[in-house]
């Protein structure tokens, strides 16, 4: 994951794509000023949002209540991904894991490392990590054994979603080029969206976030900005919020997708469509409005 930084105002958008009837939902975290959604699995919703003093805390988001996910004894909580009321997250202590549906405890993962977790998929983890020399390489993390993840020529790569044997993420070659990537246990497919330009942030770039099954969601970066985009495994859909200066798509669950968009009203909301995902010529968003400044914000 990398850092991006941001102006402008910040839309939180769950979307569940539909051909038919589309219902939106709006809902910011209580006192936020910025909410971001980052995962989804059954219904839940995870993230990070800041308060007024601009202090990042995770949370869960059940389809009707916020509930705050704040790592014991961190001053800084991040909330990534969840699967199966398991989920997966940062803080200034370290990276974690924990139970939000059976349970309520904090399983530190990795201390004191330069470690983050971003996605979960029943007792598979995966992320990103450095080693001694610097260099970020992504990870799979099955409980006992890490498994390093590099896409083919490689300076940097992180992974962020996890749907069973598949891994998506994104990484840099050796010109310094950002490209997306599927990996099945085998073969690593790279991803670029047609329409991005190639190059690396800030001014072009593929960022594959979220799978559920054989859809992938994530991110393109060109001249006029981000956009979100799914992915059947044969095309490209584009997910533009209209109005929006920015649409990033991070997570899906089915035909559930969440992100964010920014427009350059500084309005901010949480939106949900209910419905199939259509065929890619199908697909619309409708707009959205709602109130925020931000800061800055994460690439993942």
């Amino acid at each position: 994951m990398k850092l991006n930084k941001h102006i402008g105002g910040i839309t939180l958008l769950v979307v569940v794509v539909t051909a038919q009837a589309q219902t939106f939902t709006s809902l910011d975290a209580p006192g936020a000023v910025e909410t971001y959604a980052y995962g989804i699995s059954g219904g839940n919703i995870v993230g990070w949002y800041y308060d007024s003093s601009y202090t990042p805390h995770g949370y869960l988001y059940n389809g009707g209540t916020f509930t705050t996910l704040d790592a014991p004894g961190s001053t800084a909580t991040y909330v990534w991904g969840i699967s199966r009321g398991q989920i997966v997250g940062e803080a200034d202590s370290g990276s974690f894991q924990r139970s939000v549906l059976s349970g309520s405890s904090y399983t530190t993962l990795f201390p004191n490392t330069l470690t983050s977790t971003y996605g979960i998929d029943g007792s598979n983890i995966v992320g990103r990590s450095y080693d001694d020399s610097g260099v970020m390489h992504g990870f799979l993390y099955n409980g006992t054994t890490f498994t390093t993840l590099d896409g083919p020529g490689a300076i940097a790569t992180s992974a962020s979603g996890i749907s069973g044997v598949n891994i998506v993420g994104f990484y840099t070659d050796k010109s310094g080029y950002d490209y997306g990537f599927q990996y099945d246990g085998t073969t690593y497919n790279t991803l670029m969206d047609p329409n991005a330009n190639i190059g690396a942030f800030p001014t072009g770039g593929t960022y594959a976030q979220g799978v559920s099954g054989n859809n992938i969601v994530g991110y393109y970066r060109n001249n006029s900005g981000d956009h979100g985009f799914l992915y059947d495994g044969t095309s490209y859909t584009t997910l533009d919020v209209p109005g929006a200066v920015d649409t990033d798509v991070l997570g899906i669950d089915g035909n559930n997708i969440v992100g964010y968009c920014i427009d350059n009203t500084g309005l901010h909301g949480f939106w949900e469509i209910i419905g199939p995902v259509p065929e890619p010529s199908t697909l619309a968003l409708a707009s959205i409005v709602g109130l925020g400044l931000l800061l800055f914000r994460h690439k993942i």
